[in-house]
């Protein structure tokens, strides 16, 4: 399949943000504050879980492993969309594309089969209350996110393995702020047949197996408390399993109206407002909808904030 002059690729051009010249510094800032915002966010809640012992729980420990990815999949492109936000020429070498491109693909995996682990945590509390801690037992929790980090360790080294045998055409402009792999198979000039074929398996299993699973475990929630209706389990499950609900809409909502949902025409605009909203917004919103309603979270802050106050008190 050729599609032009073939050319060793040492450099990507990033196109960026569709910005005009004199929004740049209006946007930049914007971009840093998120960047900020969600570094500060997603540490805190990390920092919270790990000093105070109320939060040494199944949901909390899937919840610090989700902040950490968070903070990582932002990582990954605000820095580098800052950086070429202030160069004329916003290029990538070709082996930091790749390295970004893989560790794109493992944060966000991560966050799929992550929001799996907590949904069904979510079912165990609440379908199986009196059975929770035998069944949530501390080697299951650590077997989830282990098997989290090794699944999308493979599934991201794989796509990025197959990318690197491809050779690129003299165009190596990529019209987007990161190395989207989608972006990067419009620029190959090899055969990119075995590429699609693994996206499209692996895909489902990051994307509509995960879906499936968490739409499963809260049809369940609601079957166990319509069979038993009263205004304190409704409380009960909404206060349980609103925040969750509402990262997974976030998330989940966007990632199928990108890649699952693509309209004919769908423009590079739109797609790439759509990439900063689960690249930049949702990992910056999740610790506020984590934290908003969560007395576990308000408490802890309080507890660790009064200990460390207790602590320059005595040594001053």
């Amino acid at each position: 399949m050729e599609k032009g002059n073939q050319t060793v690729v040492s450099e990507f051009l990033l196109l960026g943000l569709p910005i005009e010249p004199r929004q740049q510094d209006l946007f930049y800032a914007l971009f840093l504050a998120m960047y900020l915002t969600t570094t500060l966010g997603n540490l805190l809640i990390i920092v919270l879980i790990h000093l105070d012992s109320h939060l040494h729980t199944p949901m909390y420990l899937f919840l610090s492993n989700l902040s950490f990815s968070d903070f990582c999949f932002s990582s990954v492109t605000i820095p580098k969309l800052l950086q070429n936000m202030r160069r004329q020429v916003p290029s990538i070498p070709y082996a930091g594309c790749l390295t970004q491109m893989y560790f794109f693909l493992l944060f966000a995996d991560l966050e799929s089969f992550l929001l799996v682990a907590m949904a069904y945590d979510r079912y165990v509390a609440i379908c199986f209350p009196l059975h929770y801690t035998s069944i949530m037992s501390p080697k299951l929790c650590l077997f989830l996110v282990a098997l989290s980090w090794l699944l999308t360790t493979l599934i991201s080294l794989s796509h990025t393995l197959l990318m690197a045998r491809l050779s690129f055409c003299a165009n190596h402009v990529i019209p987007h702020f990161f190395c989207d792999m989608s972006a990067l198979l419009k620029l190959a000039c090899s055969d990119i047949q075995i590429n699609n074929l693994v996206i499209f398996i692996l895909g489902g299993l990051v994307i509509i197996v995960p879906f499936l699973l968490i739409f499963s475990s809260y049809t369940r929630i609601v079957s166990s408390i319509l069979k038993v209706p009263s205004s304190r389990s409704i409380r009960k499950a909404f206060s349980t399993c609103g925040s969750h609900l509402s990262v997974v809409s976030l998330f989940y909502g966007t990632i199928i109206g990108l890649y699952l949902c693509p309209s004919a025409n769908n423009s590079t605009v739109k797609e790439t407002v759509m990439a900063v909203m689960y690249t930049v917004v949702t990992p910056m919103l999740n610790p506020f909808i984590y934290s908003f309603r969560n007395q576990d979270i308000k408490g802890a802050f309080k507890r660790v904030f009064s200990k460390q106050m207790a602590k320059l008190s005595l040594r001053q």
